[in-house]
């Protein structure tokens, strides 16, 4: 959501009025923010600005069984620099670490030189007077940088380009600072080490990544939080508008809620002359790169309302789509109701094409008795897939290869099933498919406005999405009944 202009009676934005782009995880009756606020504010001598307060509410969040509401998807915040990140993520893993007993956080950048200067500043922080009571010592070790409390509580610091954090047990909090910098990879590897913490809190803060940036995690994290399927987690986003002049200091304010007060334009203008135009509208201006050129094509909020928790009754046909390159295969699975209701869409399975394809004959091959069809697209694996399926005994008659015209009328069809109202279309909430959604654009087909999938950005597999386009194309343009020769009496049709 776009800030307003509402200010506090400080004079310092809320939460809400200061992010550009704010969810929050679903079913939250509960917050462990004022005990934290309240150890800050009373033992450490630490107080916040109304959209920190905000921040720490959202992040400690707690649905009625007492866990965070974020302990499954965590907490993403895309923050210019000088915003004032570190100061509030910082007190809050002190104030945490104070009031329970043996707690461990992890605090890990990419970079060794970030990781240093965090260190640099909590270790400041460490020997304010009113916080060295809690501090038992400071461990300056170079790569190996600690914060121990007198009650058996540390924060851990170092660089993930250095293997930093994988394989430490009992992690309770794990902080990804430049978290735009942060790959599959090593994501899984660090996410273990939360497996036996019953408070389980991740913080994934970064700028929008360059183009370059191992970015895959925080991107989709974003995509979720675009979609409105981030419902286990949340997201903050600060930023000007995508179309900001660099140099105009409203769209400063707009970006950075601590500017002017908590931080003067002196540090903003170095910062800008550090840094090449393209870096400041990311790091500076908490620009992304896609809300600057290409946005995705089906709306957000439209395709999280389609969202359903139970496929209806009918009878199923089937997509599979080879991606361009040749990678990625995916399987999706369309049901035709029996009654009115829209057509159900999901995804079966995606996965490399370094697995094969024998999953996938294996598959189809056990179900395709009764179905509408199986469409089947993608130059690089289709031939053979239809081969194998052949020598399958799976009759000629189920399986298609959609013409040029087809592929067109497909990608029209579920867009327009997605935007008619009343809707023509329900899915289930699946990751992949939902990033495939979020970072799709049009790519043309042909001279005559036809159009299919475009991811936006490399970090984007649309291939979910195109299977799920081909199976809707099955279960939406079927209208011919024949008979399967089967003696359970499903029905057979056959796309025309």
């Amino acid at each position: 959501m776009p800030p307003t202009s509402s200010p506090t009676r400080t004079g310092q934005p809320r939460l809400s009025e200061a992010a550009r782009l704010l969810t929050a995880p679903t079913d939250i009756v509960s917050t462990g923010w004022p005990a934290v606020r309240k150890t800050c504010e009373g033992k450490l001598g630490i107080t916040f600005d109304p959209w920190q307060d905000g921040a720490g509410r959202l992040i400690l969040a707690k649905r009625a069984d007492g866990n965070l509401a974020a302990m499954i998807d965590g907490v993403g915040m895309s923050l210019p620099r000088q915003v004032g990140k570190t100061y509030l993520v910082g007190a809050m893993s002190f104030a945490l670490c104070v009031n329970t007993p043996g707690m461990l956080v992890i605090w890990t950048a990419h970079h060794l030189k970030t990781s240093g200067e965090t260190f640099l500043a909590l270790q400041g922080f460490a020997s304010r007077l009113r916080v060295a009571p809690f501090v038992k010592y400071v461990h300056t070790g170079s790569g190996d940088e600690e914060i121990a409390f007198h009650n058996g509580s540390r924060i851990l610091f170092g660089a993930r380009e250095r293997g930093f954090g994988r394989g430490i047990p009992g992690v309770d909090v794990l902080i990804f600072d430049e978290a735009q910098i942060l790959s599959d990879k090593a994501l899984s590897n660090m996410l273990a080490t939360l497996n036996t913490s019953r408070f389980g809190l991740q913080l994934y803060v970064g700028t929008p990544p360059k183009p370059e940036d191992m970015s895959e995690s925080f991107k989709r994290m974003r995509r979720e939080a675009r979609a409105g399927t981030l419902v286990d987690g949340a997201w903050v986003e600060f930023g000007a508008d995508p179309n900001a002049d660099l140099d105009d200091r409203a769209q400063w304010r707009m970006a950075n809620p601590s500017y002017p007060k908590r931080t003067p334009a002196q540090s903003l203008l170095r910062l800008k002359r550090k840094l090449t135009s393209a870096d400041w509208r990311r790091e500076g201006m908490g620009i992304w790169d896609d809300d600057a050129s290409t946005s995705a094509l089906i709306p957000a909020a439209q395709w999280g309302g389609l969202r359903v928790y139970e496929a209806p009754p009918g009878t199923v046909g089937y997509g599979v789509k080879f991606s361009a390159d040749g990678s990625r295969v995916a399987l999706a699975v369309a049901v035709r109701p029996d009654d009115d209701s829209p057509v159900h869409v999901e995804v079966a399975r995606s996965e490399s094409m370094a697995l094969g394809t024998a999953w996938l004959v294996d598959w189809l091959s056990t179900r395709w008795r009764g179905c509408l069809g199986i469409a089947i697209d993608g130059k690089s694996g289709s031939g053979q897939l239809v081969n194998a399926l052949r020598a399958a005994r799976v009759p000629a008659r189920v399986i298609v290869i959609p013409t040029l015209d087809q592929v067109i009328s497909a990608h029209a069809m579920l867009l327009e099933a997605v935007v008619s109202d009343p809707a023509g279309v329900s899915h289930f909430a699946q990751r992949g498919l939902d990033d495939a959604v979020a970072g799709a654009t049009k790519r043309p087909i042909g001279k005559s406005g036809g159009w299919g999938w475009q991811p936006i950005g490399d970090a984007v597999d649309v291939t979910p999405l195109e299977a799920v386009t081909f199976a809707h194309l099955v279960a939406a343009m079927n209208r011919r009944k024949a008979s399967s020769g089967s003696s359970n009496g499903r029905r057979v049709v056959v796309l025309t």
